[in-house]
């Protein structure tokens, strides 16, 4: 059964940067998509970043493009997002998720605060 694990969260400062890690344990990650969502208090869950199994094809919410990165490391079982120039306004969980067809599995989240 897969199982997702976030972890890199924390506190830091406006204009500051932080790389989260999301490790996949159980067979086939590389057929897998991978996305990390993030949702704030009071608001509903939105999609940050997405990466495709195949292609590698990336797409980004519009309020993160350009100062967020999503990458994976298949010989790890492992995605990554890099938020750099981050914003108190990008407070919220973070949250991975994989899917394939109609498999698809959440993580518990890891906390990013942004504040000075």
């Amino acid at each position: 059964q897969v199982q997702l694990v976030e972890s890199g969260g924390g506190l830091v400062q406006p204009g500051g940067s932080l790389t989260l890690s999301c490790a996949f344990s159980g067979f086939g990650f590389s057929s897998y998509t991978t996305s990390w969502y993030r949702q704030a208090p009071g608001k509903t869950r939105e999609s940050v970043a997405r990466m495709t199994s195949a292609g590698g094809i990336k797409t980004y919410a519009d309020s993160v493009r350009g100062r967020f990165t999503i990458s994976r490391v298949n010989a790890q079982n492992t995605v990554l997002l890099q938020m750099n120039l981050l914003k108190p306004e990008d407070t919220a969980v973070y949250i991975c998720n994989v899917r394939r067809g109609l498999d698809e599995v959440w993580g518990q989240g890891t906390q990013v605060i942004v504040s000075s």
